[in-house]
Order: C-alpha cells, then sequence, then structure tokens
C-alpha cells in the first residue's frame, strides 16, 4: 500500500510533538491567608535578583560542565584530573545552591531549569566525546574564569545595594579563583624553565 502525504506529514508531526517539551503546569502555588504571607524584611530588587540570577546560572553551568568534563576526560594525570573536576564541581553546586537560597532570603525567585541556564550562561558550550586531559584542563579554568567575571561584574551593584548579599560573592569569588589557579597549574611549566 502506497503511503500518502498526509500519512507523512502526521508521522512527522506526532514525531515533532513527541520530542517537544511540554510547558510547565502549575507553580501558582496555593492562596494563603494575610498572616500566612507576612514575610517581612530587605527585599531585593528587580535589579539585585537579575544580578544574582547571573551567577546562579553560571554557577549551574559550571557544575554541569564540570561532570561532563568528569566523565569524559582521558589520557596522562587522568585520575588527578578526574578528582579535581570533583572539587571543581561540589564548588559550583555548593554556592549555586547558597546563591539560590540568598536570593529566597530576599524574596527573589531562582531560576535553575535547564533551559533558563542554558539561555542565560555566559560560559561556552563544553565539548562533545573524550577530550585529553590538558585540553580539559584549559577549557574547565576558562569556564571557572567565566563565573568569576560574572561575580566580579555584579559585585560593585549588589555590594552598593546590599553588602550582605556581596559577602557571599566574596566567598564565591575567593574559592573559585583558588581553584582556577589549582586546575591551570596542572599545564603550566615554571618561569625559570620558559625562557629556554
Amino acid at each position: 500500500m502506497a503511503e500518502t502525504k498526509n500519512d507523512t506529514a502526521n508521522a512527522s508531526k506526532s514525531t515533532t510533538e513527541k520530542n517537544r517539551r511540554r510547558p510547565a503546569r502549575g507553580g501558582s502555588g496555593a492562596d494563603v491567608t494575610k498572616e500566612q504571607n507576612a514575610e517581612h524584611g530587605f527585599a531585593a530588587s528587580k535589579e539585585l535578583s537579575e544580578r544574582l540570577q547571573a551567577v546562579l546560572v553560571d554557577l549551574i553551568e559550571l557544575s554541569l560542565q564540570g561532570k561532563q568534563a568528569h566523565w569524559n576526560v582521558v589520557g596522562t594525570n587522568f585520575r588527578d584530573t578526574h578528582l579535581q573536576l570533583d572539587e571543581v564541581i561540589e564548588s559550583a553546586r555548593e554556592f549555586s545552591d547558597t546563591i539560590a537560597e540568598r536570593m529566597r532570603a530576599l524574596h527573589a525567585l531562582p531560576d535553575g531549569r535547564s533551559d533558563t541556564v542554558a539561555e542565560g550562561t555566559t560560559l561556552p558550550e563544553f565539548p562533545q566525546g573524550e577530550i585529553a586531559t590538558s585540553e580539559v584542563i584549559d577549557l574547565i579554568t576558562e569556564r571557572i574564569d567565566a563565573v568569576c567575571q560574572t561575580c566580579r561584574d555584579v559585585h560593585d551593584d549588589v555590594d552598593e545595594e546590599d553588602p550582605t548579599t556581596a559577602d557571599i560573592l566574596h566567598a564565591v569569588l575567593e574559592r573559585l579563583e583558588q581553584l582556577s589557579w589549582m586546575v591551570s597549574a596542572e599545564n603550566r611549566t615554571p618561569r625559570a624553565n620558559r625562557s629556554r
């Protein structure tokens, strides 16, 4: 029996619909009484929320790319690099949780959904497939540095509105810049040997 154009179109349509993400449902929360919803205190401005959101998506993306590298790194010093990536991932996850919870404490809404992270991150896409340890070192260092740059880009404005939140950014920067140094040192040679 010959397939008609209509059959092909319907098959194509059902495949497209099947692979398409469904829109989220819910999220409005239950109605609460005035007494139940009587949160008070400092509330983040829209600008502060957006700045923290920018840091949040970069941290989430760093943890995801760290895992991608962790699974696919190969070559000399594999085990050391594999374990060092765990440190990067753990720090990024911890700090993303800290930032998101700080946002909630300031009555802002963190958004860690995959689509939001992919659209909002400043980190370049991580390559697929096996990657040599030396290349992974460079790629992860670049990504750690990108997150640090996002923190530095928003820091002064965050500090202006909320110094307490700026203190959190200080902790993020301190740890990530330490990790950047430690990871990048894997590919460095001593300065004395560079001139030879």
